[in-house]
């Protein structure tokens, strides 16, 4: 399951003296472009994959029981639909001893995949509910059965959204999942079903678009990347290159946006989870600018926007250096003893404001949900934007600044939200 820059990869395989022969995926993924078919073409090595996945590039079948082996070890496949159609775990073995397991997304640290991303090909082989009871089958009967002390090796840690609570640990053992991992307890099937398709996190707009350029197979990514063409923004003449009908996307510190920022701009700041939530925000095939402090950040974030298959939508780098509009500062204290002067909007996911309400009377609408809700808020009042700890209040707050422009005021709680937070 390699991620989309396979250049780790092919440096590891030259300090080490070593071709790589051989990818497997374990799935065609939602979450991140996949960089298998660069690996394929770059140094020659054959893409192992299920035959359920209707792979488009050139591809080895690998399903259960087929081995693939070098040496003294053997890795073996493992049909596992569930987290998807074509999952498959790959079980290796030295020396005729079973020692490690890669379950991709089918079995994680902690949790299990979940069985609700791949509805949007409108088969019913993809009903969240029969993926759903197809992994009850898969983790009781097939991964649980493996010996205590195989190592497990998931495709992803905490913070992916391909499940719900996943620990940030990067192997466990198939005992200690037995232990400790509520998706291999003993349960009904009606039961798991039941508890695993609750409360999902909601599904980002690129997963979709992300499964089929994974099944197409994604081009190089440095090809799209030499591209892209940046700009730095100096004056008002420059401003004006920047499209009034396409999105920049300003990925600087909050306290910088609300200084100075370019009309039609959302504040998607870089971080950990900058990927995710442009892929959130911006629709597959959407054009826009991206925004940036300085030049040294821009190789950074073109390959987080090539993470999720963005790189193509990037029209152009605007470094900005100048920035004409300002956001408004709230006056907290007038807040908090006036709070029925504002609409206040909470951009956080459902499952955050049931849990843990922070103003009565709020509007709550998850910040993926808000450009296509904005006729939900009035404007009579200045609108207030919070969330759980500032960045998606930034980018929420900005969007609908863009969208509102001279309509009503925005206003952003950012980090102050902490002091209403019980």
């Amino acid at each position: 399951d390699p991620a989309r820059d396979a250049q780790p990869y092919l440096d590891y395989a030259k300090e080490k003296e070593a071709r790589i022969t051989g990818v497997i995926e374990t799935h065609a993924h939602a979450d991140f472009v996949s960089s298998h078919l660069e690996l394929h073409h770059a140094p020659g090595a054959t893409i192992y994959v299920s035959k359920a996945l209707g792979a488009r590039y050139q591809h080895q079948g690998f399903n259960e029981g087929q081995h693939i082996e070098f040496g003294k070890i053997r890795l073996t496949a493992i049909d596992t639909p569930g987290h998807s159609p074509d999952g498959i775990c790959v079980l290796v073995e030295h020396d005729d001893k079973k020692t490690a397991l890669f379950t991709g997304d089918t079995l994680f640290i902690g949790d299990c995949g979940r069985p609700d991303l791949r509805e949007e090909a409108g088969n019913e082989q993809t009903s969240k509910e029969l993926l759903a009871a197809q992994l009850f089958y898969v983790l009781q009967h097939k991964l649980k059965v493996l010996p205590d002390d195989v190592v497990v090796y998931p495709a992803h840690g905490a913070g992916s959204l391909c499940g719900k609570s996943l620990s940030d640990a990067k192997s466990s053992t198939i005992g200690e999942e037995k232990a400790t991992n509520w998706s291999l307890q003993p349960m009904q099937e009606h039961e798991f079903v039941s508890k695993l398709l609750s409360e999902q996190p909601f599904v980002p707009q690129y997963f979709p678009f992300d499964v089929a350029l994974n099944i197409k197979g994604a081009p190089a990514m440095q090809v799209g990347l030499n591209n892209i063409h940046i700009k730095v923004i100096a004056n008002n003449t420059d401003v004006a290159r920047a499209q009034e009908d396409t999105w920049i996307v300003d990925t600087r510190n909050s306290d910088l946006f609300k200084k100075g920022h370019l009309e039609h701009s959302i504040n998607i700041m870089n971080g950990t989870k900058f990927d995710t939530w442009l892929g959130s925000i911006i629709r597959p095939e959407e054009a826009f600018y991206l925004g940036v402090a300085s030049e040294h950040e821009v190789c950074d974030l073109l390959k987080r926007c090539a993470a999720i298959g963005y790189e193509a939508q990037v029209k152009e780098v605007l470094v900005l250096a100048y920035a004409n509009v300002q956001t408004e500062k709230i006056d907290l204290d007038y807040f908090k003893g006036n709070k029925n002067a504002f609409t206040i909007i909470d951009v956080r996911n459902a499952g955050e404001v049931t849990e843990k309400p922070v103003f009565p009377g709020s509007l709550a609408i998850p910040l993926p949900e808000l450009r296509n809700r904005l006729d939900e808020i009035p404007v009579g009042k200045p609108l207030l934007v919070h969330c759980a700890s500032g960045f998606r209040s930034a980018a929420g707050s900005s969007l609908l600044q863009s969208a509102f422009q001279e309509k009503v005021t925005v206003f952003d709680l950012g980090e102050a939200v902490k002091e209403f937070i019980k």
